[in-house]
């Protein structure tokens, strides 16, 4: 499995007047099982990370949602559509406040937790406070201003050093799935002594456990050779 999507962030604060934004988000759910969303924020944005072609049918429905506005609405319509429209075509995975004393990157959750796992200082500087809330596949990762030690250029570089370091190994990264062959905990159990007896062998490789499945994730070669030896 490849990281082969993009994250847009959606601000939906131009619908505030005539939807529940949150009910609109759970229609887009709905309308498109194959993006993953992030939480909801207060201020109207939330996170939609897939495929291209995926990002090109939710943005077909909202544009429909636009034109749906009533006659006499028709110039706060056409203002709204052109801002939405905006928003819907950036592909760019952060966000900042209007101090830029906050910044919030938009992370593939597997891609979180091998950061966190193997470049932990990535996460790590002076001056401010990093902190990440995982949804399903997305992670939003916060930089704050830490007490008023450093300045918006300081939380700026901070988010481009977690932002640039997400994007290469967005390039050389690959997750495979070892499912269960049987239900049960014993069965889990065992996938993970096995794994676990391998790990050594293979010290970049971040193994993931699940009810149901076991993720990996590295380099694709040495992805491959680990979970062949798995399945052995």
């Amino acid at each position: 499995q490849a990281f082969l999507s993009v994250t847009s962030i959606l601000n939906l604060a131009v619908f505030k007047d005539l939807f529940v934004l949150e009910d609109l988000v759970e229609e887009m759910k709905k309308q498109s099982p194959a993006l993953s969303f992030g939480p909801f924020q207060p201020d109207g944005h939330v996170a939609v990370r897939g495929s291209f072609p995926a990002l090109r049918v939710l943005r077909d429905f909202l544009l429909l949602k636009a034109k749906s506005l009533s006659e006499k609405d028709k110039r706060e319509r056409s203002e709204s559509h052109q801002r939405l429209r905006g928003r819907l075509q950036e592909t760019r995975n952060s966000i900042r406040d209007a101090h830029g004393e906050k910044q919030v990157v938009v992370l593939d959750t597997d891609i979180y937790n091998y950061i966190r796992h193997f470049l932990p200082k990535t996460f790590q500087a002076s001056n401010v406070v990093i902190s990440g809330v995982t949804d399903g596949d997305i992670t939003t990762v916060c930089v704050e201003n830490a007490g008023g030690k450093a300045d918006a250029a300081h939380v700026l570089r901070v988010k481009k050093i977690i932002e640039n370091c997400s994007v290469k190994l967005q390039k050389i990264l690959r997750k495979e799935r070892i499912c269960f062959k049987e239900r049960g905990s014993g069965e889990k159990q065992r996938y993970e002594r096995v794994c676990e007896r391998l790990k050594p062998h293979y010290p970049e490789v971040l193994i993931v456990p699940h009810d149901t499945h076991i993720d990996a994730v590295g380099t694709s070669p040495e992805v491959f050779e680990f979970t062949e030896e798995v399945k052995k």
